[in-house]
């Protein structure tokens, strides 16, 4: 009986996604947004495999359609629909699919945009699609360069250069970030990054906190990834002579040591700063333990070492691109991600992390807000099939002889 009240409640889950999905072809944008917002809840509260299975490609070609053609609210849902249905899928053909299908309205939409908070999901969007789906280091360079160009446009005789807000800039930063995890320092292409260590030092000295802490964790992770040539501009010269080249190494050497010593300045000021006028206590916190963490790394090589609990296990990271990419898929899957973290395979896979299986039967369980509804609420479909249970029992026991009490199930044994 519970078994089958489970599999009505799968059902009527798949038939409201069903109904989601079908309002995404109306022409009341309001509609659509609502349509979004509970596909969102959906793939976050559970792994909607059957659903995927079924209405993948009609999902993908709907949302990328509200990218192209809805309103900032609209474009932003459906970002986090389509990094949903990324993370779903897992890596494979069909996360390759909604990398390659995506990437030129992302890019446009990019172009084109000037609200932050939208601009903001869309790269988080990108960052999601490409850590899924990449196949190669090309494929994730490609997108980096895309995130890249909104902090540092290639101007033409028709584009007017915007400066971006705070907003855009750490999402830029934190994104670029969260993609260079995945990337070995040897495969990058120096052409694409040079300067990039000199800009993130000039984002320590910003107003903005967030702006600060997001460029302090790119360059741990940098220093992290290794190749540091690859991410300063070299000295030039006219000759190729093999002495001229050495000359060149010796003062990239210098150079880098130099920019390092520069940064250690910064990042220690960092650590200790002292509270302004306005400044937030809170923010000013996570500032200093950040930048703490950020020059033990600098200096020592120790990385900060992190633990989180994930029902009863324990999620732990020791290195910079684990936590980078912890806390990019944690506020991204905002609500939904301690499910994830307990039942998607590919976020086991990433994070090297194999939970505890926990059933009803058995060890304790604890019921998510969905399942709470499905066992406790009186109209559910488990309440209703045990209330007709009961009833037929109190029905055989009436029939049986008076004086004797029959046999009753009590609600603890169902």
């Amino acid at each position: 009986m519970l078994a089958q009240g489970i599999e009505d409640v799968q059902l009527d889950k798949e038939s409201s996604l069903d109904l989601a999905l079908d309002a995404l072809y109306e022409k009341r944008g309001t509609t659509r947004e609502k349509a979004l917002s509970s596909i969102i809840e959906a793939f976050s509260s559970n792994l909607q495999h059957l659903f995927v299975e079924k209405k993948f490609a009609t999902l993908l070609h709907q949302c990328l359609n509200s990218i192209k053609r809805g309103s900032a609210k609209e474009a932003s849902l459906a970002c986090q629909a389509i990094g949903l249905l990324a993370l779903t899928v897992g890596h494979g053909n069909n996360a390759h699919e909604i990398l390659e299908e995506s990437v030129p309205p992302i890019s446009q939409a990019l172009k084109s945009s000037s609200e932050s908070s939208k601009i903001s999901w869309l790269l988080e969007c990108l960052g999601i699609v490409t850590f899924v789906g990449a196949n190669d280091p090309e494929e994730t360079e490609r997108s980096m360069q895309i995130m890249w160009q909104l902090l540092h446009p290639k101007l033409g005789s028709n584009v007017v250069a915007r400066k971006p807000s705070a907003e855009v800039i750490t999402a830029v930063v934190s994104a670029w970030s969260f993609l260079l995890t995945t990337m070995d320092g040897w495969k990058l292409n120096p052409k694409n990054w040079q300067g990039s260590i000199s800009y993130f030092s000039s984002l320590l000295d910003k107003d903005d906190r967030s702006v600060r802490i997001a460029a302090g964790e790119a360059l741990a992770l940098i220093f992290e990834v290794g190749s540091l040539e690859k991410f300063f501009i070299e000295p030039k010269g006219p000759s190729d002579s093999s002495i001229h080249e050495e000359n060149i190494h010796r003062e990239g050497f210098a150079h880098i040591q130099g920019l390092k010593g520069k940064i250690l300045n910064q990042v220690r000021n960092l650590s200790v700063e002292a509270g302004g006028k306005g400044s937030a206590k809170k923010d000013l916190n996570s500032q200093r333990n950040s930048f703490r963490d950020i020059l033990e790394f600098l200096e020592g090589g120790y990385c900060p070492e992190t633990s989180m609990k994930i029902g009863g296990d324990s999620l732990n990271t020791s290195r910079w691109s684990q936590l980078i990419q912890l806390n990019f898929l944690k506020h991204f899957l905002r609500g939904g991600f301690v499910k994830h973290m307990q039942e998607n395979e590919f976020l086991h896979e990433v994070f090297g992390f194999t939970p505890k299986r926990k059933h009803l039967s058995g060890s304790e369980h604890h019921l998510s807000s969905g399942e709470k509804r499905m066992y406790k609420s009186p109209n559910s479909v488990v309440n209703k099939a045990r209330t007709q249970l009961l009833n037929k029992q109190r029905m055989l026991s009436q029939g049986r002889n008076a004086g004797h009490y029959a046999v009753g199930l009590g609600d603890e044994e169902l």
